[in-house]
């Protein structure tokens, strides 16, 4: 498929109506260079920070990140995202990420710290209420950051075994099944003090694994051993060349799809850090301005890496050198407060 083929489609960007973003924000994708136009927005949901999509592209998912949390489902085999339902309590406060896992959506509830378990039908409508919860428990050294656990990310492993969460309070990452649809926790592994794990993202041979360590500008190297569900730490990698002006917040983590290069995105010194891979570790290679302002997600598509930039109110593309890894910026749109991008 070339890659201007694989540039069509549609982009939905996620944003914080509490900082005047329009809610959830749908774009073409031009084909020939990926620039993404809004055509929609939404605001029946607030503060509908990230998204995830159906396996068949035709349910859109999204946290609303308040105090009460909120889990709601979109209907986006129309020109317009349609709400599917009413949105769904999740008996956690702040949640800032979900994953599809076992016939369920799972959130990471960062406000709460703990991950619940929200069953989908068959139509790819939501439960009335969540099946489940598993609370986290724990601490960190970093006093006003890790007094106790904050569930930043869930997703599934590359096999679909297993649901992965990463806690920023606990400085750890827990392997977790569901039972009756209940998340179970399987296995934790723990992480350096006081890194504050944020993100994780698999390597395609589906061997390694990636954390990017908001409360250091780091990234710790694991293993990922899938038959045993465990998480091995080997290593960690800087991701800025020099020692950060102030508190350097990494967020985004992503992995090429040919395995070759690790991006990340550092809000506090608005950069995007390219990372070669080099077996069991990473090196590296270069950092690039993210064009904005405080970029809070990083996606892949296409070719292209796209930064949700957060204070600035924009969204940024860059084309990425296939030999170096390196980023070129090529565009932006406005969207106040965006959060996420998806492709789909």
């Amino acid at each position: 498929m070339a890659e201007g083929d694989r540039r069509q489609g549609r982009a939905f960007i996620g944003s914080f109506t509490a900082a005047g973003g329009p809610g959830l924000v749908t774009a073409e994708v031009r084909p020939d260079n990926g620039a993404l136009t809004p055509t929609t927005s939404l605001r029946t949901v607030p503060d509908p920070s990230y998204l995830a999509l159906s396996p068949d592209g035709a349910m859109l998912y999204a946290v609303s990140e308040t105090a009460e949390g909120e889990v709601a489902a979109f209907r986006v085999d129309g020109d317009a995202p349609e709400l599917a339902g009413p949105s769904v309590p999740v008996d956690g406060s702040g949640p800032t990420y979900l994953g599809l896992y076992a016939g369920h959506v799972l959130t990471a509830n960062y406000g709460s710290g703990s991950v619940t378990a929200v069953p989908v039908r068959p139509d790819g409508t939501l439960g009335t209420g969540p099946s489940g919860l598993l609370q986290h428990s724990g601490s960190g050294p970093h006093d006003r950051r890790q007094r106790g656990p904050h569930a930043h990310q869930v997703q599934a492993d590359p096999t679909g075994r297993w649901a992965v969460s990463v806690d920023l309070g606990t400085d750890s990452v827990r392997v977790c099944t569901l039972e009756d649809g209940a998340p179970v926790l399987h296995r934790e592994i723990a992480l350096r003090p006081g890194c504050g794990p944020r993100h994780l993202a698999f390597h395609p041979d589906g061997e390694h694994a990636y954390v990017v360590n908001e409360l250091t500008p780091t990234v710790t190297v694991c293993r990922w051993d899938a038959d045993a569900g465990s998480l091995k730490p080997l290593t960690e990698v800087p991701v800025l060349a020099g020692a950060p002006s102030g508190d350097a917040y990494p967020s985004g983590i992503v992995v090429s799809p040919d395995g070759r290069h690790v991006w990340t995105a550092t809000r506090g010194e608005d950069v995007l850090s390219t990372l070669a891979v080099e077996g069991d570790g990473l090196r590296l290679t270069g950092t690039v301005p993210c064009g904005g302002h405080w970029p809070r997600a990083l996606t892949e598509h296409a070719g292209l890496l796209y930064a949700a930039n957060e204070r600035s109110g924009d969204v940024t593309w860059f084309t990425v050198d296939e030999r170096t890894g390196l980023p070129r910026y090529d565009g932006s749109v406005r969207v106040t407060a965006a959060s996420c991008v998806i492709f789909g």
